[in-house]
């Protein structure tokens, strides 16, 4: 059976195994909430009232633009709303304040997986070193120390490849959460930026964010 397989090799591969095993069911349940993250954040983007609301916003109309990003999880209405809000302030630094916090949410935890693509090998080494360092203690014994030195070397390596095979694990996913935090970010650049350009347009029509903003409270 390939669970007694299992159950076998990890037993064979010392007790460090255990912290091994703890590694990877950390790293998994960091993935698997990295994922869900990205999964709802995309769940909850609407490129179409997005577009809505750059008309909006560059004829002027403050009002349907304001509209379209209240009371939304839409994470880029749900920005340019924060802007407008502080708009007799500073829009373009409440903008960037929201987006600063999004961003650190999408990079939540990811410091974890960072970590364990190191620790998981070394923990593997350790493990390595250890069984070789106790195979070795069967060298006194001529008859059995050729036999037991090598199955000792061979069982020791275990805790090595489980411990590169949990770096590969962390290290394909997290190369792929660190490009999409990379995107992210500058999609919002490009939204608070273009925001800035099509607020100007308008003001340069007659149109006055400001006195528009100073009529609403700030959240």
């Amino acid at each position: 059976m390939l669970s007694n397989i299992v159950v076998e090799t990890f037993i064979e591969g010392g007790w460090v195994m255990w912290p091994i095993l703890a590694t990877f069911f950390l790293a998994l349940c960091v993935i698997l909430d990295r994922a869900v993250w990205w999964l709802r954040l995309q769940a909850r983007l609407q490129p179409d009232k997005q577009e809505q609301a750059r008309v909006a916003i560059g004829t002027g109309d403050f009002a349907t633009a304001w509209e379209l990003g209240k009371n939304t999880r839409e994470p880029f209405l749900a920005n340019l709303n924060e802007g407008m809000t502080h708009a007799h302030t500073s829009m373009l630094a409440a903008m960037q304040l929201h987006a600063t916090h999004l961003i650190e949410k999408s990079e939540a935890r990811m410091w974890v997986i960072s970590t364990l693509i190191t620790l998981a090998p070394l923990l593997g080494l350790f493990g390595t070193v250890v069984g070789i360092m106790s195979s070795f203690s069967f060298v006194g014994d001529e008859q059995l120390a050729a036999s037991k030195v090598s199955g000792g070397i061979g069982e020791a390596l275990i805790a090595t490849a489980c411990g590169i095979a949990i770096a590969i694990l962390c290290l394909l996913p997290y190369n792929f959460f660190r490009k999409r935090v990379a995107v992210l970010r500058g999609s919002l650049e490009r939204w608070i930026n273009h925001t800035e350009l099509l607020v100007k347009s308008a003001k340069e029509h007659g149109h006055d964010l400001e006195a528009f903003a100073a009529n609403r409270t700030p959240r």
